[in-house]
C-alpha cells in the first residue's frame, strides 16, 4: 500500500510562507501535521483514500477537530478517524499527539509539584510560560489541576489482569494532620507481568494503622481484577503478614534477601564474626536448589549454637522465609530475591518529596507520588523485559 502524497499541501505551505513569512509557521505547520495525519492513518488501515487492496484493515471516518497550543501559537489540527476495524486491533491515534500527550502530562507533575510547594496559581501560570512558551492563565492552571487529579484516581482504578509477581514496598513521608505533623505510609504494588515487564499496580498513601492500611490496599488490587498471583516479594513490613495472609492466603511469600542479610548483623554478637556471618548467609541464599540451601542453613544453625546462640535462633526462624524464590525459575532468582528492584523508584520518589518536606495533607502527597508513578510505569511497560521469559529448564 502507498500513500499518494497531497502535493496540494505542499504548495499551501510554501504559499503560506511565501506571502507571510515567519508568521506564518503556525498555519504552515498546522497544514504539514494534518497531511502527515493522513498519512499515517492510510499506512495504519493499509489502503489510501478510496484505494481497493486486500491489505485494508478498517476505513477511514472523517476527522474530529483539536486545538494544540504550541510555541507557534494556536495549531488548528484535524485529528483523522477510523471505523470498522478487526476486534484484534487497537484503536488509532497519530504518534506525534501522543508525544504531545506525554509532554502535557510532564507539564501536568510539573504543575503537581508547584501545587505541594504552596505556589500560587498566579504564579504557576507564570512559570510555565517561562519554560513552556506557552501564555497559560491561573484559571487554566486550577482546571489542569482538576484534571489531573481526575485522571490520576482514574490510573489508581484502572482494571487489572493476571500478574505472576507482585513486589510490595512501604516508604514514609511527613504530613500535616490535625495541627501535628505525622508520618503518612506510601504503600506501593509493582507487579512482573507474564511479558516479563513491569507495571505499577497501584499506590495509596493513609495514616490507618499498619495492617489495616496495607489489607486496604491489597483488597482494592483484587477489587481492581488482580489475579493470577504466584509470588509475593516484600520485606517484613509491620503488619503486612496478616493483610497478606487474609487477602492472598494460598501465595508463596519471598522476604527480600537483602534486608534477612542486614537484619541477621544485629544478632552478631562480634564485629570480627560480621563478614563470615555475611558470607555464609550469601551461600545459602545463592545455593543451586532448595535443598542445598536448607541443609546449609541447618549448618549455619548449628556451628553459631554456642558462640552467638541469638543469631542461631533467629536465623532458624527468619532465613526460610528467603528461600521461596527456589520454587521459580532460576532465571528469575536475581530479580525477585529482593525488593531492590525498587530502589530506583524510591529514589525518584524520594528525590521529588524531598522538595517539599512537608506536605498539607495525604491527597497532596498521593497526587505527587502517583503522578511520578504513572511516567515510570509507561516507560517500563514500553521498555525492556525485567525478566527473561525464556526457559530454563526448571
Amino acid at each position: 500500500m502507498t500513500h499518494h502524497r497531497d502535493d496540494k499541501a505542499i504548495d499551501d505551505v510554501l504559499e503560506v510562507l511565501t506571502a507571510n513569512g515567519m508568521d506564518g509557521m503556525a498555519e504552515a505547520i498546522t497544514i504539514l501535521m494534518n497531511e502527515a495525519m493522513k498519512i499515517e492513518r492510510s499506512r495504519f488501515l493499509g489502503a489510501g483514500p478510496h484505494e481497493r487492496s486486500p491489505e485494508r484493515q478498517g476505513y477511514a471516518n472523517g476527522f474530529k477537530p483539536k486545538t494544540v497550543k504550541s510555541r507557534l501559537g494556536e495549531l488548528a489540527l484535524r485529528v483523522p478517524q477510523v471505523r470498522d476495524l478487526p476486534p484484534w486491533m487497537a484503536g488509532f491515534y497519530p504518534q506525534a499527539l501522543e508525544r504531545g500527550q506525554r509532554s502535557e502530562r510532564a507539564l501536568k507533575l510539573a504543575v503537581a509539584e508547584m501545587y505541594v510547594a504552596g505556589v500560587s496559581t498566579r504564579r504557576v501560570a507564570a512559570i510555565t510560560e517561562v519554560l513552556c512558551g506557552l501564555s497559560v492563565t491561573s484559571t487554566e492552571v486550577s482546571r489542569a489541576a482538576g484534571q489531573l487529579d481526575a485522571e490520576l484516581e482514574a490510573w489508581r482504578g484502572r482494571p487489572l489482569g493476571e500478574v505472576p509477581y507482585v513486589i510490595l514496598d512501604a516508604r514514609y513521608e511527613q504530613v500535616r494532620h490535625g495541627g501535628q505533623v505525622r508520618d503518612c505510609a506510601v504503600l506501593i504494588a509493582v507487579g512482573v507481568r507474564e511479558d516479563g515487564k513491569r507495571s505499577v499496580l497501584g499506590v495509596s498513601a493513609a495514616l490507618s494503622e499498619a495492617e489495616v492500611h496495607w489489607r486496604e490496599f491489597l483488597s482494592a488490587l483484587l477489587k481492581r481484577g488482580l489475579h493470577g498471583v504466584r509470588l509475593v516479594v516484600s520485606d517484613d513490613h509491620e503488619g503486612l503478614k496478616a493483610a497478606r495472609q487474609a487477602t492472598l492466603p494460598s501465595v508463596s511469600w519471598q522476604r527480600c534477601q537483602f534486608h534477612l542479610q542486614k537484619n541477621a548483623q544485629k544478632y552478631v554478637p562480634r564485629v570480627a564474626m560480621r563478614r563470615e556471618v555475611a558470607a555464609a548467609i550469601r551461600a545459602i541464599f545463592n545455593a543451586p536448589n532448595l535443598t542445598e540451601a536448607k541443609r546449609q542453613l541447618a549448618q549455619f544453625v548449628e556451628r553459631y549454637q554456642k558462640t552467638a546462640p541469638a543469631l542461631a535462633a533467629w536465623a532458624e526462624e527468619n532465613l526460610p522465609e528467603g528461600l521461596a524464590i527456589f520454587e521459580f525459575p532460576a532465571t528469575h532468582h536475581r530479580r525477585l530475591r529482593t525488593v531492590n528492584g525498587l530502589e530506583r523508584l524510591n529514589q525518584e520518589i524520594a528525590r521529588r518529596t524531598r522538595v517539599a518536606r512537608l506536605f498539607p495533607n495525604e491527597a497532596s502527597l498521593l497526587r505527587l507520588v502517583t503522578a511520578l508513578l504513572v511516567e515510570i510505569s509507561e516507560e517500563w511497560e514500553l521498555g525492556k523485559a525485567y525478566i527473561s521469559t525464556e526457559s530454563d529448564g526448571d
